[in-house]
C-alpha cells in the first residue's frame, strides 16, 4: 500500500450535527482510489457517529470490497460488560455495510482506558472476531506514557499493529512521547500507523518564520507535507493518516505522496529549526479531536476556544480574538465559566492543562466584555 492513509474525522461538513457532505466527500474518496491510494480509517465515535455511514455510501457501496482496506475502532471508553466488544462490531459492520474489516483497534487506549479492556475482555473478544473471520488484522490506537505502551505490548502479543500519534513537534514531547513510543514499538516488532500527523492542522498553519525556512528548501510543497512527509520517512511506519476536509487537501497530499520521498538530512534540519520557532509562539497544543467536549458541565467550547487562543498568542497579541470569542452563540459557555472540575483533562489526549488555559483565554478575551 501506499503509505498515505484517508483519516475519516475531519470529513467536509454542511451545517451542523455532524452532517457529512456527501457531494464532496464522494469525488474525495474516487480520486483518493483513482491514484493508487487505499487505505480509510474510521471510528465509532468520528462526526458523532456519522462518519461510518458516510464512509458506506461514498466507498463500500460503490467500489469493489477488494479495493480498499477499511478500517474501524471499537469504542473501550463506553464498554459496559463483555458483551459489548460484539455488540458494538457488529453494529459497526452494520453501518459500514460489510462482512468484515481489514484492521480492528481498540481506540484510545491509556492506563485508564486498557483496565477497562482488560476488565470487559476486549481484548479476547477481538481475537475471536478474528479467528471467525470477521477481522483480519488487530491492534489499538495509543495515547499515554512509553511505559504504558510497553506494558500493553508485553501483555498483549497478539496486537499487530499500533496507531501512534507522531509528528515533528510531539517527537521529543515530554507528555505526547512521540519519539519513545515509537521506539517501544519498534522494540516489540509492530509495525505503526501514524495519527496525528499535522496535529489537527497545527503544523499547516505554521508561523511565518517557519513557513520561510521550508519555503526556501522547497517552493512548491505545503506546510503539512512537511509534517506527513516527516511521520512518512520514519523506518517502522507503515501508513500515515491526513484528515482531509475537501479536495485541495487531498490533491496537495496526493501531489507527494504519490511518489513519495523521505526527508533527506537538510530538511531534518530544517524541522528541527520549525520544532524552536513554533515551540516560541504556541500556547497550547490542542488536536481538535474534541474529545473533552461532551464531559464539559458548562459547555465551554474548548477546542475553538485554543484555536483562538494560540493565534493570537502567534500573531503577539494582534489579531481580532475578542470580537469572535464574543460572537459565540450565546448557548456556548464562556472560558470563565470554567469550574476546574478537570473531567476534560482527565481524557485530553495531550494532557493539556485546561483549566489553566480557559484562565488564561478569560483574561486574554473577557476583559473587553466587563
Amino acid at each position: 500500500m501506499k503509505k498515505l492513509g484517508f483519516g475519516c474525522m475531519r470529513l467536509p461538513m454542511q451545517g451542523a450535527d455532524d452532517v457529512v457532505d456527501m457531494e464532496r466527500f464522494i469525488p474525495m474518496v474516487d480520486e483518493f482510489l483513482a491514484h493508487g491510494f487505499t487505505y480509510f480509517d474510521t471510528s465509532y465515535v468520528y462526526h458523532g457517529g456519522h462518519s461510518e455511514d458516510a464512509l458506506k455510501t461514498a466507498l463500500v457501496d460503490r467500489h469493489p470490497r477488494s479495493h480498499f482496506t477499511l478500517t474501524t475502532k471499537l469504542p473501550v471508553f463506553l464498554l459496559k460488560d463483555r458483551a459489548d466488544t460484539r455488540r458494538f462490531f457488529e453494529e459497526q459492520l452494520n453501518r459500514l455495510g460489510t462482512d468484515y474489516v481489514d484492521y480492528y483497534w481498540l481506540h484510545a487506549l491509556n492506563a485508564a482506558t486498557y483496565e477497562q479492556a482488560v476488565r470487559f475482555h476486549a481484548f479476547e473478544e477481538m481475537v475471536q472476531l478474528k479467528k471467525d473471520g470477521k477481522i483480519k488484522h488487530l491492534g489499538f490506537s495509543f495515547h499515554d506514557s512509553a511505559e504504558v505502551l510497553d506494558r500493553i505490548l508485553t501483555a498483549h502479543p497478539e496486537m499487530e499493529y499500533v496507531q501512534l500519534q507522531i509528528n515533528y513537534f510531539d517527537w521529543d514531547s515530554e507528555v505526547v512521547q512521540s519519539r519513545a513510543c515509537y521506539e517501544v514499538a519498534v522494540r516489540h516488532h509492530k509495525p505503526i500507523i501514524v495519527m496525528e500527523p499535522v496535529k489537527g492542522g497545527v503544523l499547516a498553519g505554521v508561523p511565518q518564520g517557519v513557513e520561510a525556512l521550508f519555503r526556501q528548501k522547497q517552493p512548491a510543497l505545503s506546510n503539512a507535507s512537511w509534517a506527513i512527509r516527516f511521520a512518512a520517512s520514519l523506518n517502522d511506519v507503515m501508513m500515515v493518516l491526513s484528515g482531509m476536509s475537501d479536495m485541495e487537501q487531498l490533491k496537495d497530499n496526493i501531489s507527494y505522496m504519490e511518489n513519495f520521498t523521505p526527508l533527506d538530512d537538510e530538511e531534518k534540519a530544517i524541522v528541527g529549526q520549525a520544532v524552536k520557532i513554533i515551540d516560541q509562539k504556541e500556547a497550547a497544543h490542542c488536536v481538535d479531536c474534541a474529545q473533552c467536549l461532551s464531559l464539559c458541565p458548562e459547555h465551554i467550547p474548548i477546542p475553538d476556544y485554543l484555536k483562538m487562543y494560540n493565534d493570537h498568542c502567534r500573531m503577539n497579541k494582534n489579531t481580532n480574538g475578542m470580537v469572535y470569542y464574543a460572537a459565540f452563540p450565546a448557548d456556548s459557555g464562556k472560558a470563565g465559566s470554567c469550574t476546574g472540575c478537570n473531567k476534560c483533562e482527565a481524557v485530553c489526549p495531550q494532557k493539556l492543562p485546561i483549566a489553566k488555559l480557559m484562565g488564561e483565554v478569560k483574561t486574554a478575551f473577557e476583559w473587553s466584555m466587563v
